[in-house]
């Protein structure tokens, strides 16, 4: 009998997530904002206190519309940073709404933000085959090089750790294990 991944049984709220979102091929750049946005936010602090807060973290940060925050005043980021319902570190909101800039100039850039991201696996998701969790790489050479092109841009919390769990979470890697029964199914959605 196949299980899921081992971290998505610690708590049933990852459930919904590992089930329909992780590692599911997303060329949205709306959604792809949010989980730039999520994975710093991470930094330090477990994926479960931001899924926790994700919903909130919604609707302070106005649905992820990169447009939007990228206009945050001052005013606006100290509003946030009173806020119980996201992570109040300064910095963090602060890389948030710098990020949003940056993330715009990428998107006229290069069209879309999703054409961005997706060439550093070359258009299509890297389907990997572990069988253990301690199989899984906290970083690879692809997460280092969108690492070190986001830093020199100028994006905050960044590193090459945070980029490779952007890259599981919006399925540029498949790295749910061959014995999750999430795996077949979207390793067939990264052929599409």
């Amino acid at each position: 009998m196949s299980e899921r991944c081992g971290w998505a049984q610690k708590d049933p709220l990852y459930l919904p997530y590992h089930d329909q979102e992780w590692g599911v091929p997303s060329h949205d750049d709306r959604h792809l904002f949010e989980m730039l946005i999520l994975e710093g936010a991470q930094a330090g602090l477990s994926w479960l206190t931001i899924l926790r807060k994700r919903e909130h973290y919604r609707r302070a940060f106005d649905g992820f519309e990169p447009a939007k925050v990228a206009r945050y005043t001052e005013k606006r980021q100290a509003k946030l940073l009173a806020d119980p319902g996201i992570v109040r570190n300064r910095q963090k909101v602060a890389a948030a709404v710098a990020n949003a800039r940056l993330f715009l100039d990428v998107t006229h850039e290069r069209g879309s933000f999703d054409a961005y991201l997706w060439d550093f696996v070359g258009g299509k998701p890297k389907q990997n085959r572990f069988h253990s969790l301690s199989d899984v790489p906290a970083r690879t050479p692809e997460s280092d090089a969108l690492s070190k092109d986001l830093a020199r841009r100028g994006f905050k919390f960044v590193g090459s750790t945070i980029c490779y769990a952007l890259m599981q979470a919006v399925g540029l890697v498949n790295d749910h294990l061959v014995s999750c029964p999430r795996h077949e199914p979207v390793r067939k959605l990264g052929r599409g």
